[in-house]
């Protein structure tokens, strides 16, 4: 009766609000149409970057089989993977600046499980199936007694299925890139780990979209225990006016009790009161709140709500009762949010103090990698007064070419490289062991007491590209007490 009764309010005023209804309703978009082509985005970009190269690199691909990291189309091998604190510092603190600026707007906008529910729920349940009857009321589900939806439900179920393979393998993608993938599934035995990897994801997301749902939001995901730490008075958020409305609960925080079931109720307690106790703004509410009772660990901000509330104040020639906005503007009317105030500038401030060390690190990503260790000969000493100190050298091509090397002492022509005397090839990632052996013919130290360890730098570079492929590594050049050289001398003498 009381819907009824709304609708009747609704009917009845819409001949005298005309001209208003138009001014509220006029190049009205609903913020889930918004929503759909925001996952339609996501969800092509999802599924085509893993196929995107430059120079052979992804933007984005953790190999684990290669041991390789690709980030904006830059190869680095797992030697130089000092970038990842980087990113995930970038990551963290992109999601305490966007949840302060406006609330969980990644849990209704971007999160996978809110698109994947979309499409489960929205698309395949309601408009191909249309086992669910609306779109705007997601509190009554189906009714699974009726022979006709067990078997819609079946069907569900099984184009979903599909999908989360899709999902899955996609998400694979990102390790695996998709070259290797198609590759490794012509032999599935000597890739058992990958298979069922991917085969765990597909039923997790079977598991999660189909039986779980919206629970994994409210009880699973820690992300909405984190966000009220990081809401202040001008984080935006799907936030019920009731100052307009009307005080449909009364209380404080968890202790807030419904005290209007009707609008007869309300306009007992508050004859000004707007809102129309008509409940759209629940029935649509995937998380099965009441945004009317304020904040709550649960609001996604989906916005649906404000959907809801805005179509039915609409035709009655009022804007929405229920704003995507702040506490501050919406629900104590003290002004304009502030989007920059000083903790989002401090956020963004070391967002980009990080972005741009990240990329001043990226940019100096070197093509090929060398280890210097010393052997367990510490030197030998000749008969004719020369040392020789040998050395282990593994060499990496991280280029996508082949390249020959060799290298040199840096400013300081006491030294030489006896061995190896010829430039040697490495082809594009290849791993190579070299002993490498300098001498001396000269008195570098006359300690007549201990050893003398000389700072030495070398430069191994690539012959065709020597200004550009190169690195420097610190060594030392033991040389031995000057009582040894000389005796070894007298002896050859």
């Amino acid at each position: 009766m009381e819907a009824k009764a709304v609708e009747n309010q609704v009917n009845s005023t819409k001949p005298k609000k005309k001209n208003m209804t138009k001014e509220y309703l006029k190049g009205w978009i609903p913020w889930r149409i918004k929503r759909y082509w925001t996952y339609v985005i996501i969800t092509i970009i999802a599924l085509v970057l893993p196929w995107i190269k430059i120079n052979g690199n992804h933007f984005f691909l953790l190999n684990f089989d290669h041991k390789q990291l690709h980030f904006f189309f830059v190869r680095f091998d797992m030697q130089e993977l000092y970038l990842m604190p980087f990113l995930l510092m970038l990551l963290f603190l992109g999601i305490f600046a966007m949840t302060a600026i406006g609330g969980r707007v990644w849990c209704g906008w971007a999160c996978p499980q809110t698109i994947f529910r979309v499409i489960y729920r929205d698309l395949i349940e309601t408009k191909l199936l249309h086992l669910r009857k609306r779109i705007n009321n997601k509190q009554i589900e189906p009714d699974m007694s009726k022979p006709e939806n067990i078997t819609k439900k079946a069907i569900a179920i099984g184009l979903w299925s599909i999908l989360s393979l899709i999902a899955a393998a996609d998400f694979m993608w990102y390790f695996v890139p998709p070259e290797d993938f198609f590759k490794y599934l012509q032999n599935p035995s000597e890739h058992t780990v990958m298979i069922g990897f991917v085969v765990g994801v597909t039923l997790f997301l079977i598991a999660d979209i189909v039986f779980i749902k919206e629970n994994f939001c409210i009880y699973i995901c820690p992300y909405s225990r984190v966000q009220s730490v990081l809401y202040d008075d001008d984080t935006i958020m799907a936030v019920y006016d009731p100052i307009r409305g009307g005080h449909i609960y009364e209380g404080e925080g968890n202790n807030k009790h419904k005290v209007v079931n009707s609008i007869k109720d309300l306009k007992a307690r508050e004859p000004e009161a707007e809102c129309t106790a008509c409940e759209s703004c629940v029935k649509v509410c995937p998380t099965h709140i009441d945004i009317r009772k304020g904040l709550q660990l649960e609001c996604i901000n989906c916005l649906e709500c404000v959907d809801a509330c805005t179509k039915v104040m609409g035709a009655l020639g009022k804007p929405s009762l229920v704003r995507w906005s702040s506490e501050k503007e919406a629900l104590r009317h003290e002004g304009k949010t502030q989007i920059f105030r000083p903790k989002t500038i401090a956020y963004l401030v070391v967002l980009s103090i990080v972005l741009i060390a990240l990329f001043i690190m990226g940019s100096k990503k070197e093509h090929m990698l060398l280890n210097v260790n010393k052997t367990t000969r510490l030197y030998k000493i000749h008969s004719d007064g020369s040392v020789e100190n040998d050395y282990l050298f593994l060499f990496q091509n991280t280029d996508t070419k082949a390249h020959k090397y060799y290298f040199e002492i840096v400013n300081n022509d006491k030294i030489k490289i006896i061995r190896p005397k010829d430039p040697f090839h490495l082809g594009a990632g290849k791993k190579k062991k070299k002993v490498v052996v300098l001498k001396t013919t000269e008195i570098l130290a006359k300690n007549k007491t201990k050893d003398t360890p000389i700072p030495i730098t070398i430069r191994a570079y690539a012959l065709d590209n020597p200004k550009k492929i190169f690195v420097l590594r610190k060594s030392v050049f033991v040389y031995p007490r000057l009582d040894l050289v000389k005796k070894a001398k007298n002896k050859g003498e």
